[in-house]
């Protein structure tokens, strides 16, 4: 099951992502991301958080088309993302795309990518992406569906990462060890298609800004 979430990030656009939004089976809103679907006329399938950022006119109409709504209390201790990462999860989902997580404060940003570790999405893909960026993590081995020229970043998740082979790659790693506070794996180049990167011990963030149509 594909769902896709949309987060409540500073202006967001939602047009660019008409395509991926339109091929979910499920479609998620984490509070004030409802606003932004609503301007572009889509309903989720679920609305989720406190509720305290979404634009009144778009809970009220979602409210009149029966859009499931899970209202959670201003003090809970969750995210309204990290609550609709637990929904999609309950939901069954297999891959989770999430609009909106990225720009605007840094504190949101860098807590929504740590929120890729959690246990409950292990097993998921997941990606976080804005648009020309897209980042997931690598628990063992991932294709990176880039073009020729693409730049990648290969970032330790949670501690050093060990054991990092990649294929495709203008700076290769074989067996390599990537340290969690050095920045070795950033801006490398995809030289060769496919490219690939394996990690035997450790997690890798795997950041891609690639002009390849999203998919």
């Amino acid at each position: 099951m594909h769902v896709v979430i949309v987060a409540n990030a500073p202006e967001i656009d939602v047009a660019p992502y008409r395509g991926l939004i339109q091929a979910a089976d499920r479609l998620i809103a984490a509070d004030g991301g409802g606003t932004a679907l609503f301007r572009e006329g889509y309903a989720p399938s679920l609305l989720i958080g406190d509720l305290d950022s979404i634009m009144p006119e778009a809970l009220a109409a979602y409210q009149t088309q029966g859009v499931v709504i899970e209202r959670h209390r201003p003090d809970k201790d969750e995210t309204d993302l990290e609550l609709a990462l637990l929904a999609a999860a309950r939901m069954g989902a297999t891959r989770i795309d999430v609009i909106g997580a990225l720009g605007g404060r840094w504190d949101q940003s860098l807590a929504n990518v740590m929120l890729l570790g959690m246990d409950e999405l292990r097993g998921r893909r997941v990606r976080l992406i804005d648009l020309p960026q897209q980042i997931w993590l690598v628990h063992d081995a991932s294709i990176i569906p880039g073009l020729e020229g693409d730049t990648v970043s290969l970032l330790p998740f949670g501690g050093d990462a060990h054991g990092i082979t990649t294929e495709g790659l203008a700076y290769p790693l074989h067996n390599g060890t990537l340290y969690h506070d050095r920045a070795r794996g950033v801006s490398n180049v995809i030289d060769k298609l496919p490219a690939r990167v394996s990690v035997s011990q450790g997690r890798l963030l795997v950041v891609l800004i690639t002009r390849s149509p999203l998919v």
